[in-house]
C-alpha cells in the first residue's frame, strides 16, 4: 500500500513529512476528504492514534503518529539520504536542532499564540515568560546562522525542514517584521528556505504576519428561550398598555455617577511628599548614602506612610535567572494600580539558582492598602512584614535595600528593580525625504504609539533640543536619563 498521511496540506506538522518526501523522492498521499475535528474523532482514526491528534501516517507495517517521528520515517525510506547528513556527527547535530526546534521554538510560539486565540487562558505573566524564552531561543539560533547558511553542513537537512515548518506557522500568524527584525540572520535563513522549490511547492507564497493577534474575548452565549407551544387556535391578542417613560427619569438614569475617590486620598495630609522622595532618589548619582538615604529618613512620616519587607515564598522554584527576572517585572507591572501611593525596591539575590527574591515597599497609610491586596494576586506569593523603625537593624536593612547594597546579607545581587514612577520615552528621528516614509507608517505598528512632530529648524529652541537629544544631554528637560538608545 502507498503511504497515506491523515492531515491537511496546510498543517505545519503534516508539512514536515510532505516536504521531506519531496526531497527524498518518496510518494506520500494525503487522505481523501480529511476534515480536521471530524475525521480525527472517528473510531478508525482513534485506533491509529488514541489521542486523536494529527498527522498520522499509514504504512504497510502499521500506523505512525507524532510529526517529527513521521518525518524521520519518510526520510529513512531513502537509503543514504543526505537529509540526514554525511557523518555520525552530522546526524547528531540534525537530531539536536530537531529537538531544539520542538522544545524552544515551537513550544514557546504556542505558549504565546494559543492563549491569544482562545485555546487556553490568557495570563499576561505567562505570556511574558513565553516571549522572553522565545527571544532567547531565536537569539541563539540567530547567532548560529550568522556563520552558517543551513543548520547542519552546506545543504538542506531534515533539521531545516522541521525548523522552517515550525517557524512558518509563527511567521504567518504572530511573528511580525518588527519582532523578527532583531534576528537578521534568522530572517535570511527563513526566507531562503521557504523559497526553495521543494518548500515553495507546498507552502506557496509565504506572507509575514502584519500584527499580533488580539486576545480572544469570550462572550457568554445567550440562553435560548424555550420554544412556545403552538396553540390550536389563535386567540385574539389583548391590548397591552405600556406606560410612557418620562424623559426626566431617563435623563436621571443616564447621568454618570461620580467616580469614587481612592480611600488613600481621604487620609489626613502627610508631611512626606512622595514625589519629592522619588525625585531625590532618581537624581542622586553620587554620595547616595549621605544624600538620598539621609533625605529619605528626614522625609519619612510613620503616621502617613508605612514600610514593609516582602519575601517570596517559593524561592526554590527560581532556578532560571531570566524567568525569575520576568516574574519580578510582571509583579511590578501589576502594581501599577498603586503607583501614586507607593515606592518599592525588589532585589533578586544570588549568583546562581535558586535565586532569592526580597523586597521593600513604602505605602501610603499605616497598612498595606486593601485594594492592592484584593486586586494584585502576586501579593499572596510573598510574606509581608511591617518594618519597625525603632529597630536600628531593620532601619539599616531598609537603607541597604534602597541603595542596592552589595553584597546583600552576604550574597551578590543578580539584579535590583525599582518601582517609582512611569518613564517617559521621547525620540528624535532623521528620515530620507521631507515626510515620514509611508511604508514605515504602514509596516511598523509601533509608529501609531507615538505622537510625531516635524522639527522646525528655524526655531532655535527646537534646534537646541535636537542637539541635546543627539548628545544624550543629562539632565534632559530637567530629568535624569534611564537609558539612551541609538538606531544607526
Amino acid at each position: 500500500m502507498a503511504l497515506v498521511l491523515h492531515g491537511t496540506s496546510t498543517n505545519k506538522n503534516a508539512l514536515k513529512a510532505l516536504i521531506a518526501a519531496e526531497y527524498s523522492g518518496v510518494k506520500v498521499e494525503l487522505a481523501k476528504d480529511f476534515e480536521p475535528g471530524v475525521s480525527n474523532k472517528t473510531p478508525e482514526f482513534l485506533k491509529m492514534n488514541p489521542i486523536g491528534k494529527v498527522p498520522v501516517l499509514e504504512t504497510p507495517d502499521g500506523a505512525l503518529f507524532e510529526s517529527n517521528a513521521i518525518a524521520r520515517y519518510v526520510t529513512r525510506l531513502k537509503p543514504d539520504n543526505t537529509l540526514y547528513g554525511s557523518s555520525l556527527i552530522d546526524y547528531g547535530h540534525i537530531e539536536q536542532w530537531i529537538d531544539f526546534s520542538a522544545t524552544e521554538i515551537d513550544a514557546n510560539i504556542g505558549r504565546w499564540l494559543y492563549p491569544r486565540l482562545g485555546y487556553a487562558p490568557h495570563i499576561p505573566p505567562s505570556e511574558e515568560i513565553a516571549i522572553s524564552a522565545l527571544k532567547r531561543a531565536l537569539e541563539a539560533l540567530n547567532t548560529h546562522l550568522a556563520s552558517n547558511t543551513y543548520l547542519v553542513g552546506h545543504d538542506v537537512t531534515l533539521a531545516d525542514i522541521v525548523m522552517t515548518c515550525n517557524l512558518f506557522y509563527g511567521f504567518k500568524v504572530i511573528l511580525t517584521k518588527s519582532f523578527t527584525s532583531e534576528f537578521p540572520h534568522l530572517e535570511r535563513y527563513f526566507w531562503t528556505l521557504v523559497n526553495q522549490p521543494n518548500f515553495q511547492k507546498l507552502l506557496g507564497d509565504v506572507k509575514q504576519a502584519e500584527s499580533i493577534p488580539p486576545v480572544a474575548s469570550k462572550k457568554p452565549s445567550q440562553p435560548k428561550e424555550p420554544a412556545k407551544p403552538k396553540k390550536a387556535k389563535e386567540e385574539p391578542k389583548e391590548e397591552v398598555k405600556t406606560e410612557e417613560v418620562k424623559p426626566k427619569e431617563v435623563a436621571e438614569e443616564d447621568v454618570p455617577k461620580p467616580k469614587p475617590k481612592n480611600p488613600l486620598d481621604l487620609l489626613p495630609p502627610s508631611k512626606m511628599i512622595l514625589d519629592d522622595w522619588k525625585r531625590l532618589y532618581s537624581n542622586t548619582k553620587t554620595n547616595f548614602r549621605e544624600v538620598a538615604i539621609k533625605g529619605f529618613w528626614d522625609m519619612y512620616d510613620p503616621e502617613g506612610y508605612s514600610l514593609w519587607f516582602c519575601d517570596y515564598k517559593y524561592n526554590d522554584e527560581n532556578t532560571v535567572s531570566f524567568v525569575t527576572l520576568n516574574k519580578v517585572s510582571g509583579f511590578l507591572q501589576r502594581m501599577d494600580l498603586v503607583r501614586k501611593y507607593a515606592f518599592g525596591k525588589m532585589l533578586i539575590i544570588g549568583s546562581e539558582g535558586p535565586f532569592k527574591v526580597k523586597g521593600l515597599w513604602l505605602f501610603r497609610g499605616t497598612e498595606i492598602p486593601k485594594f492592592v491586596l484584593d486586586e494584585c494576586y502576586d501579593m499572596e506569593l510573598y510574606e509581608w512584614t511591617k518594618v519597625d523603625i525603632n529597630d536600628e537593624a531593620q532601619k539599616e536593612r531598609v537603607s541597604q535595600m534602597i541603595e542596592d547594597a552589595e553584597p546583600f546579607e552576604g550574597e551578590p545581587l543578580l539584579d535590583a528593580k525599582c518601582f517609582k514612577c512611569p518613564f517617559k520615552v521621547k525620540g528624535l528621528w532623521l528620515f530620507r525625504g521631507t515626510e515620514i516614509p509611508k511604508f514605515v507608517l504602514d509596516e511598523c505598528y509601533d509608529m501609531e504609539l507615538y505622537e510625531w512632530t516635524k522639527v522646525d529648524i528655524n526655531d532655535e529652541a527646537q534646534k537646541e533640543r535636537v542637539s541635546q537629544m543627539i548628545e544624550d544631554a543629562e539632565p534632559f528637560e530637567g530629568e535624569p536619563l534611564l537609558d539612551a538608545k541609538c538606531f544607526k
